[in-house]
């Protein structure tokens, strides 16, 4: 697909047919977000996928805004694993992830897979339901599956600020 029209077209997916999504698209999801840049190649981020009923089960007990999706991946960084500013100590391994996930999402919709996501979930819940270790870190979750027919983007999705109230040169 085009990347301008891909970038365009790709909204929030809230409602999904109920199949898990097949091992090949799963793959080529987790490839892009393989292939995205991270802090000084670190790699920090851990992806964890949930494509069964069961795993899906016991999402629904960590998030409201789960949309009945039938696959999700919740993208995390490796707290020990991070690039480290040396001015302020802060890490890169957050960004990483989130520059991961971003990957992800154009990915799926590349290949026809609505994608939402959703930073509303409990972290502590991820981490005791799915035993994500205490150095891995949950940053967003990426509820995915093949959209239903209704599907369609919010109003909101259309909803943009000027670039002009965005974008500044040379000072703010």
């Amino acid at each position: 697909m085009d990347f301008e029209k891909l970038i365009t077209e790709r909204y929030s997916v809230r409602n999904f047919k109920p199949e898990h999504l097949p091992q090949e698209a799963i793959d080529k999801i987790l490839e892009a977000g393989h292939k995205a840049p991270t802090g000084c190649n670190y790699q920090p981020q851990r992806i964890l996928v949930l494509n069964t009923d069961e795993s899906i089960a016991k999402l629904k007990a960590c998030t409201k805004c789960h949309f009945h999706a039938p696959t999700a991946m919740l993208v995390c960084h490796n707290k020990d694993e991070s690039w480290v500013r040396k001015y302020d100590g802060a890490l890169s391994s957050p960004v990483d992830a989130v520059i991961v996930a971003t990957h992800m999402m154009l990915a799926a919709h590349n290949e026809g897979i609505g994608c939402c996501w959703d930073m509303h979930f409990d972290p502590a819940a991820m981490c005791d339901t799915f035993g994500v270790p205490e150095h891995i870190e949950p940053v967003a979750l990426l509820v995915m599956g093949y959209p239903s027919e209704d599907a369609k983007p919010l109003d909101l999705h259309y909803r943009k600020r000027s670039i002009q109230e965005t974008v500044y040169y040379d000072k703010f």
